[in-house]
């Protein structure tokens, strides 16, 4: 269970620069109080439509401090839209499994809602 806080506390937004198909591999790292304590690397294919929704989606490595290597399955859901010239909206739901199961009593889901304005 330890694994899959941890794993759940990595869920991080990742969009993509263009419309169209891509490669995303990226890694969430947790350290407290300076001590590293888990990491996760997911290695996704996505897609990016032409109104700023994106999917991605594929094997997410979760390591843990003193704890054997896991591969899970993680996907993300997410929209960038341009409210005006100077201010982005963001938002996000993504997922990492448990197990391997997605089952949806045990599947960890993670949201991210932001905004950016630019100078």
């Amino acid at each position: 269970m330890k694994t899959i806080l941890a794993a759940g506390a990595l869920l991080a937004i990742s969009s993509p620069a263009y419309a169209g198909a891509y490669g995303n591999v990226e890694n969430n790292a947790l350290w407290t109080g300076g001590e590293y304590d888990a990491a996760v690397t997911e290695v996704h294919a996505g897609y990016e439509f032409d109104n700023g929704i994106y999917v991605q989606a594929g094997p997410a490595f979760v390591s843990v401090d003193g704890e054997d290597l896991e591969t899970e399955y993680s996907g993300k859901v997410g929209v960038v839209a341009d409210v005006s010239d100077n201010v982005e909206v963001y938002g996000e739901v993504a997922f990492i499994t448990e197990d391997q199961s997605f089952d949806t009593s045990e599947l960890n889901v993670g949201t991210k809602l932001g905004l950016t304005y630019r100078f």
